[in-house]
């Protein structure tokens, strides 16, 4: 699950970095979208590294489903079926003992999984076209994030993606034995989780908030 999630929180930096360019404008932003589509040629057809970066993250998705529900098969099998109610403390006399990004992981991957289906729906295959379908991946962005709902759709998603990302970010590092901590708050590696979440939620939010105000597009 570490490994699975860790291969899409890079492809999510590289993401974030190609969405931005739609500050440099029309030409830039489209002509970046055509290199994707043909790099590698001839050695790669068209669209090739298009085709190996979505069948690895396919395969990333698939296997960090998978040990989602059996990390949680496990857990449940170990707390008695008792759900959250695993231990008490003074902080937490209910005996959950969670932060909110921890606590909403479970729904906040299913917002995701319903998001990047939509996304890939209305951005890449141009199935869905809020606000008029374009041959170009500039105007499709742009088409479709002036009108507020899906602005506001696609805020929801990101922030359900930050909370994933800054408790998985930790949990993963934790587990592959980057973090030797106790506690979270103890953890050196919390303000790296709190940094690398937020910077790829906001990277991810400045283009649709900047067209959605007239401030670019």
């Amino acid at each position: 699950m570490a490994v699975s999630g860790l291969v899409m929180v890079g492809y999510l930096l590289l993401h974030m970095y190609g969405n931005l360019k739609v500050f440099s404008g029309k030409a830039a932003f489209d002509e970046y979208a055509h290199h994707l589509r043909v790099f590698g040629e001839p050695m790669l057809p068209e669209n090739g590294l298009l085709w190996i970066v979505r069948v690895a993250l396919l395969l990333a998705i698939v296997v960090h489903f998978h040990a989602a529900t059996r990390l949680w098969a496990r857990n449940k099998r170990a707390s008695g079926a008792q759900g959250g109610k695993r231990y008490h403390s003074n902080k937490g006399r209910t005996g959950i003992q969670r932060s909110y990004a921890s606590f909403t992981m479970r729904w906040g991957g299913v917002i995701i999984l319903v998001f990047i289906v939509y996304h890939l729906l209305h951005l890449t295959a141009n199935i869905i076209a809020p606000g008029g379908a374009s041959d170009s991946p500039y105007q499709r962005v742009v088409n479709g994030f002036e009108i507020w709902w899906v602005t506001v759709w696609y805020t929801i998603a990101l922030l359900a993606v930050g909370f994933h990302l800054w408790h998985g970010i930790w949990s993963a590092l934790t587990t592959l034995g980057a973090n030797r901590s106790s506690t979270r708050k103890a953890s050196k590696l919390t303000p790296l989780a709190w940094i690398i979440a937020g910077a790829i939620t906001i990277g991810f939010l400045l283009p649709p908030w900047a067209i959605l105000l007239g401030l670019t597009g």
